[in-house]
């Protein structure tokens, strides 16, 4: 499974291609997930993330059509409403859900163990103004809301590590974890790791190579994407919802937009990261066309990293 000699393995993600919770069994564009594992396959990916349970398959079918193609499992996405406990407790089936189809691949998982990837739920209000982490840090958590939030992830975390999965924590753009700060509040008080996503992180206030080195010890899981700083500014003046981000392509080929990707590749090799590294260009379907197009930015993704010793 492993390409090269840092210990760093290259993932890709159905969300690439526009298939994710907004998207799958809503929009008639998303494709099917057949022709993702293909598309990810034969750009020269080592891993693929596994989008909404059930989108690649399910159970021995899911195991088989990631061996056929020679790809691991390397986790899946779920947001959490880690304040509440009673909500928490509704979505703790989903949680379950995505354990268990880490369980009935097991068999054909080969290397790194796919990672349960939590995020907070957030609140309509973030969602409605993305990036008010930063730009008005009174709309998030009050300290009782904190050690609310304390509480429920600290139940989430146990619950995964029973399971045998060790979990990672995502920060992500519209929710009440989306700034450096909010993200070292949540580093504070619990003993997660943490999937440093560049891409969110650039938007949400902060500097990714940087933060690699700060947390370096406790960054467990990456999604790598770039981020056009002018293009989310542009959602912001215009006080666009989150999903905004997605349909102005916020987030462009590697290469491009203002992540330095010369020095965080540089710098996670600088600090021994070990794990996976999912390569994310979120978009929307659209088109068929657009599918096409995102096979080919996904093969020039993979070059991209190619040719700099992943």
């Amino acid at each position: 499974m492993q390409s090269n000699n840092t210990g760093i393995v290259v993932a890709n993600a159905p969300i690439s291609y526009g298939a994710f919770e907004v998207t799958v069994g809503i929009d008639p564009n998303v494709p099917d997930g057949a022709a993702i594992l293909e598309a990810v396959s034969s750009a020269g990916y080592a891993g693929i993330d596994l989008g909404p349970v059930g989108y690649l398959g399910d159970g021995a079918e899911l195991g088989e059509g990631l061996a056929a193609h020679g790809l691991g499992l390397t986790g899946a996405y779920l947001e959490l409403p880690f304040s509440d406990a009673s909500e928490l407790d509704a979505m703790m089936p989903e949680l379950d859900a995505m354990l268990d189809t880490f369980d009935a691949i097991s068999e054909f998982q080969r290397g790194l163990p796919p990672k349960p990837t939590i995020a907070d739920a957030g609140a309509e209000h973030r969602r409605n103004s993305p990036g008010s982490g930063q730009r008005n840090p009174t709309s998030g958590y009050s300290p009782e809301q904190w050690d609310a939030f304390a509480i429920g992830l600290a139940r989430v975390v146990e619950h995964c590590r029973k399971r045998g999965y060790e979990p990672t924590f995502h920060h992500e753009t519209g929710t009440y974890v989306e700034s450096p700060e909010e993200i070292a509040k949540v580093l504070e008080i619990s003993d997660i790791g943490l999937c440093l996503d560049s891409g969110h992180f650039l938007i949400g206030g902060g500097d990714p190579v940087e933060y690699l080195r700060t947390w370096a010890d406790r960054i467990n899981h990456v999604h790598l994407k770039s981020a056009s700083i002018a293009r989310f500014n542009e959602v912001v003046a215009e006080k666009l919802p989150t999903t905004a981000i997605w349909e102005r392509e916020v987030f462009p080929v590697l290469g491009e937009g203002d992540l330095d990707c010369d020095a965080f590749i540089s710098t996670l090799k600088d600090i021994g990261y070990s794990g996976w590294l999912v390569v994310e260009q979120d978009i929307l379907p659209q088109t068929a066309e657009r599918f096409e197009r995102a096979i080919a930015d996904q093969q020039a993704n993979r070059t991209f990293l190619a040719e700099r010793g992943l």
